[in-house]
């Protein structure tokens, strides 16, 4: 039997494969190569100096066209997705983009992977023209059950479309530090980086409010006291990519320098290096606000066999098992509650590393990117193609 071809249509922001990427893109770079043999999958995204007009991707075509005008690329690539002529089109997170696909290809089913709420909220769409998007779509993919409920209630009629498909990680590139390479690669990057003999407490993502980067910041102070050694370490930057700081960035750096020695800034960093500051890290905190859908550091952490504590907030709940791989903390008391489960891991070690095998195990069984295009293939599979 002839693969299913499909036709992964992403938002042009962003080339694949690229460093800066959003998690949009990274989730299609993991799970698009693991569709194979069972589909043929074909990437259309942005051009990029570096890379040709067509090329392949672990083994998968991609396709790439200019995205300064959005309406232009979508066009471009609504062509040639009709050249392919695949039995799926899957549009990545920009719901008006269906339409196009829908009308530019007849008889093709196209569906939908959201991968968070902003593009199916206002000011980015209407709620009449998100009800025309969402019911032109075939089958309409989410990351998680809290985003599941969301355009559920945006869009009662859809409801039957809607699934999920959680995001993974790659275990290999993200090993345990239990494991004897983890081990060796962790003692090794803390003595490089100057974090030998410290409790290290990371939060990686971008500096912006909903990120809750400031909570952490704010209870600096308390947990140096009852732990010296302590060293908060902030990987990231306000925008994908850049180094350019906003009046939030500048005012975390202040907050962070009234306690020398305990906070340390790393501006943004590649892809590539997000697994060598995960494995340096006792605990990693995500303090993120209600608006996160699922959040890929809490299982890139997990799969270090870091314990984390985030937010009992948006798919945080689906991932986190409070109290066995980590902790969830309310929103509405964050700075306090987070104090006190950071107090509790800082001084028990034997409580970390417990938290940390069990999280390792929980990646394991539910959030790899094998997982993702599993899931992909029982979908296909269900459409009788």
């Amino acid at each position: 039997m002839a693969p299913i071809k499909v036709a992964i249509v992403t938002p042009g922001s962003f080339p694949i494969p690229s460093p800066g990427s959003s998690s949009v893109e990274r989730v299609v770079e993991k799970f698009a190569p693991l569709l194979k043999p069972y589909a043929e999958p074909r990437i259309f995204g942005r051009l990029s100096k570096r890379l040709p007009r067509k090329g392949q991707f672990k083994g998968v075509v991609c396709e790439r066209f200019a995205a300064g005008s959005k309406q232009r690329y979508i066009h471009e690539v609504g062509r040639a997705v009709r050249r392919f002529s695949p039995q799926v089109i899957d549009v990545e997170n920009r719901p008006q983009f269906v339409l196009t696909m829908k009308r530019m290809n007849p008889g093709k089913l196209v569906w939908l992977y959201l991968h968070s709420s902003t593009f199916i909220s206002s000011p980015y769409i209407s709620s009449s023209l998100l009800h025309k998007c969402l019911q032109a779509a075939d089958k309409i993919i989410v990351n998680s059950e809290f985003l599941r409920r969301i355009v559920v209630s945006k869009a009662p009629e859809v409801a039957s479309k809607v699934c999920v498909v959680y995001p993974g990680v790659d275990t290999f590139r993200f090993p345990s530090q239990f494991s004897g390479e983890g081990s060796a690669k962790r003692e090794s990057l803390r003595k490089k980086r100057g974090l030998s003999g410290k409790k290290v407490v990371l939060f990686m993502g971008r500096l912006i409010p909903l990120k809750g980067v400031h909570h952490l910041l704010n209870i600096v102070p308390q947990l140096a006291k009852k732990n010296p050694d302590l060293v908060v370490v902030i990987v990231g930057s306000p925008f994908y990519g850049s180094h350019r700081k906003t009046g939030y960035a500048r005012m975390l750096e202040r907050m962070g320098r009234k306690c020398p020695g305990h906070v340390r800034f790393v501006p943004y960093v590649p892809y590539t290096k997000v697994p060598s500051w995960m494995l340096v890290a006792d605990v990693v905190v995500v303090p993120s606000g209600a608006r996160e859908a699922f959040g890929l550091v809490n299982v890139e952490a997990m799969s270090c066999g870091v314990p984390v504590i985030a937010t009992r907030a948006g798919g945080m709940k689906e991932i986190i098992r409070n109290g066995e791989t980590g902790y969830l903390v309310n929103q509405s008391n964050i700075e306090r509650e987070l104090k006190e489960r950071l107090h509790e891991l800082l001084g028990d070690k034997q409580l970390r590393q417990k938290l940390g095998r069990l999280s390792r195990e929980r990646v394991e069984q539910t959030f790899t990117w094998r997982h993702t295009a599993d899931r992909w293939v029982k979908l296909l599979n269900e459409s009788n193609l």
